[in-house]
C-alpha cells in the first residue's frame, strides 16, 4: 500500500468505522450544539462538511434545518451517507484537494482530524484553497484537529480492542513530521488478518496560522476540547480553530 493511498482503503473499510465511530453519538451532537450556539448561524446558512464520512455530524447539522452538504474521498461512506440525503442534505464523493463550488458557502466544517493525511505540503495548501473558494466573504471555517504536543506527551504505544468479532491490535509511534498508527484487524470474515497504517502530519498552531493565512483566512479563536475550553499548549487534547476569510 503506497502511502499515499493508505486512506482511501482504509476510510473504505467497514472495519474502520467500526473502531471509531461505535459510539455514543451524544458526543458528536452535544459538540455540535455548541459550535452552532458559539457561531450562531442564521437560519438555512450553507455548511460544507469536508471529509464527511458516513454524514455523522452532517446529519446533525441538517436536522437544524441549515443547508447541508457533505463531501468525503471513500465511495462506500457517501454511498452509505447518502440513504439519509433530503431537501437540505446532500453528499457526493470528492477529493478535497479539488475544487468545490466557489463562494458558495458560508461555513465549512472539517471534524475529528479529518486533515494531515496528505504527503506533500502543497496537497495540504490545495485543500485549504478549496476550502477558501468555497467560502462566502466573511464566511468561516472550523478545523478539529488533534493537539500535537498533547499527542506527544500521551502516546499510547501499543493496544488492544475487542469490538464484537473483530479483534483490533494497535501500535503507535511518531517521529518529528508525523504520528503513525498500525492497525491489524482480525476478523472472521477474513482469510487472513489485514493491517493498515495511518499518517497524520504533526501540524501545529502555528503551522495552521500560516496555512490559512496565505490561503486568505485569519484565525478569530482557539479551543482545547469539544466543550470549547481555553486551549493550553501542553493540557489540551484538541485543537480546534475558527477562521473567517
Amino acid at each position: 500500500m503506497t502511502e499515499q493511498a493508505w486512506y482511501k482503503n482504509w476510510f473504505n473499510s467497514s472495519f474502520y468505522h467500526k473502531l471509531y465511530f461505535k459510539r455514543d453519538e451524544k458526543e458528536a451532537e452535544a459538540f455540535i450544539n455548541q459550535l452552532i450556539q458559539r457561531l450562531q448561524p442564521p437560519a438555512g446558512a450553507k455548511m460544507l462538511d469536508v471529509a464527511c464520512g458516513k454524514g455523522r455530524h452532517s446529519k446533525i447539522l441538517a436536522a437544524k434545518e441549515y443547508q447541508v452538504t457533505g463531501i468525503d474521498i471513500s465511495p462506500d461512506s457517501i454511498r452509505s451517507a447518502k440513504k439519509s440525503e433530503k431537501e437540505n442534505l446532500e453528499f457526493f464523493v470528492h477529493d478535497m484537494r479539488l475544487p468545490f463550488r466557489s463562494n458558495y458557502f458560508h461555513y465549512v466544517f472539517n471534524f475529528f482530524t479529518s486533515f494531515g493525511y496528505f504527503r506533500t505540503r502543497r496537497e495540504h495548501d490545495a485543500a485549504f484553497r478549496t476550502i477558501t473558494s468555497a467560502l462566502l466573504p466573511g464566511g468561516q471555517f472550523v478545523i478539529d484537529y488533534l493537539n500535537v504536543h498533547y499527542a506527544e506527551d500521551h502516546l499510547v504505544a501499543a493496544e488492544t480492542r475487542q469490538m464484537e468479532n473483530t479483534l483490533y491490535d494497535i501500535h503507535r509511534w511518531d517521529d518529528e513530521t508525523h504520528f503513525y498508527k498500525k492497525i491489524t484487524v482480525t476478523d472472521p470474515s477474513l482469510k487472513q488478518p489485514m493491517s493498515y497504517t495511518e499518517k497524520v502530519a504533526k501540524f501545529t498552531l502555528g503551522d495552521f496560522t500560516d496555512m490559512l493565512s496565505f490561503q486568505g483566512l485569519q484565525v478569530q479563536e482557539v479551543f482545547g476540547d469539544y466543550s470549547f475550553s481555553h486551549y493550553d499548549v501542553k493540557k489540551s487534547p484538541r485543537l480546534i480553530i475558527i477562521a473567517r476569510k
